[in-house]
């Protein structure tokens, strides 16, 4: 259960110049109540995310440790993290309006920290106005608007002060000439590791890559991945990305060679994934051949010639049978 204790809008409008930090809290009405949780229930379940340390020189982990020891007020704490955020991208080459909230909540009484910060959107609206003749109702469009409830938050951190952990997604931006991303590198001053979604991604073309510089099929090689992978899920959410390569590969020399590209890639550390989500983006294999044909395969029928077969013919081409098949439907 989501509980929010404090909650506040700061405005960083960077193309007028005209930022706006906000002397009061918001009021949490049913409505901004609903609102904030949907999204951070969002940033709490994110595959996008990445795990990240505080630098132990991180001004922001000292002014938050001032305000959980009530040395500052959630306003000052806030403000101030706005106005770093904002001397940042005043030196973007794209400034662009900017909503910044921050709260600090209780998920299961576990105290959080939640920064959520979105570029505006232009969005269109109804206006009535009334003239001469009556009302005229008419169609205007707005650039002050925040993502929906169905819509994703552009960035987002989520930090523990219990033990400092951070789960962050963030953008680039290019600042004097630089890319970095400035919600880590200059307002939380923090490390990020990859997230589980680009884990799981860089592993499926580590694994192919290797199994076709050893002549082996990439396509079998992923569908075995994903099985490795499916059945560590039935117990834990954890995976090693490095442990896959040992499961998949039984050659020395390319479970040697996975190992080799997978820690110059910087992808060693496991990763916490969502165990329902992700098993059931696995279980299935999808394939396109290059004349337009799409195929689903359960993974564990990639090993079972009961069922598919896949053949290398003389010509260099692939052929694929599917056997046993009792009932055709047609899904549009």
């Amino acid at each position: 259960m989501i509980v929010i204790d404090r909650a506040i809008l700061h405005i960083l409008d960077l193309n007028a110049g005209s930022t706006v930090l906000s002397d009061a809290e918001l009021t949490l009405s049913e409505g901004v109540r609903q609102y904030l949780v949907k999204h951070i229930e969002r940033s709490l379940t994110s595959q996008d995310a990445r795990a990240g340390k505080f630098y132990d020189d991180s001004q922001f982990k000292a002014s938050m440790d001032d305000y959980l020891a009530e040395k500052i007020d959630f306003i000052t704490f806030t403000s101030n993290q706005a106005k770093v955020l904002e001397q940042t991208l005043l030196q973007a080459d794209e400034m662009k309006p900017i909503d910044l909230i921050i709260c600090d909540i209780h998920v299961d009484d576990v105290r959080k920290i939640i920064i959520l910060k979105s570029l505006n959107h232009q969005g269109f609206m109804h206006q009535i106005v009334k003239n001469d003749d009556g009302f005229a109702n008419e169609i205007v469009d707005e650039y002050a608007i925040l993502p929906g409830m169905t819509q994703h938050i552009d960035e987002f951190a989520v930090i523990d002060p219990a033990d400092d952990s951070i789960s962050v997604r963030t953008k680039r931006y290019t600042i004097n000439g630089n890319s970095i991303y400035a919600l880590t590198e200059a307002l939380l001053e923090c490390s990020q590791a990859p997230s589980p979604k680009e884990t799981l991604k860089k592993v499926n073309k580590v694994v192919q890559d290797v199994a076709k510089a050893y002549g082996q099929d990439g396509i079998e090689a992923a569908a075995a991945m994903k099985s490795s992978i499916v059945a560590d899920l039935s117990e834990s959410d954890e995976v090693d990305p490095i442990e896959i390569g040992s499961k998949v590969f039984t050659n020395t020399s390319m479970r040697e060679d996975y190992e080799a590209q997978m820690k110059e890639s910087g992808f060693t550390e496991p990763v916490h994934v969502n165990q329902e989500r992700t098993v059931k983006r696995l279980v299935s294999h999808k394939l396109k051949t290059d004349t337009g044909i799409e195929l689903s395969i359960p993974v564990d029928y990639f090993d079972n010639t009961d069922y598919v077969e896949f053949n290398h013919d003389p010509d260099g081409s692939y052929s694929i049978t599917l056997k046993h098949i009792q009932d055709i439907q047609n899904r549009n």
